[in-house]
């Protein structure tokens, strides 16, 4: 059972044109955290018919921003960096998790790791958030 917050998250990225268009899968867990799936079609893939890193980086940052609304914190990002460790396949599915490392008034800090499904680490994130406001009212 999802809590209330975990719902609004789901309909906030039910919503977002963008990772509808990527047809990123939003999943809220039982341990309060959110993760994001995305088996890698060719329509995310670059001329080396691997998955283009805009689309990796956008994981990250997605799943770093839902990190921060299970915080019940809106924000924008101020800046992102990316390591790519291993290309991704065409068919291979990409799970990206984060967490929060700094949970301050004005500015979050989080880390994101993308894997496969067997744990191969695909890629790593950091980034600096601005807190907007309140994502729900309490």
């Amino acid at each position: 059972m999802l809590t209330r917050l975990q719902e609004e998250i789901v309909e906030f990225y039910h919503e977002n044109p963008f990772v509808n268009f990527l047809r990123l899968q939003v999943i809220p867990m039982n341990d309060g955290t959110v993760k994001l799936e995305l088996p890698i079609d060719f329509e995310h893939t670059n001329l080396y018919g691997i998955a283009h890193g805009g689309v990796l980086t956008t994981m990250a940052d997605t799943a770093m921003g839902a990190a921060c609304l299970m915080k019940n914190k809106k924000v924008v990002t101020l800046s992102l960096t990316i390591d790519f460790m291993h290309a991704v396949a065409v068919d291979d599915k990409v799970i990206a998790t984060a967490k929060v490392l700094h949970d301050g008034a004005r500015t979050m800090a989080c880390e994101s790791e993308l894997v496969s499904e067997s744990g191969k680490l695909f890629a790593k994130a950091s980034a600096t958030f601005y807190v907007l406001e309140k994502f729900i009212d309490e």
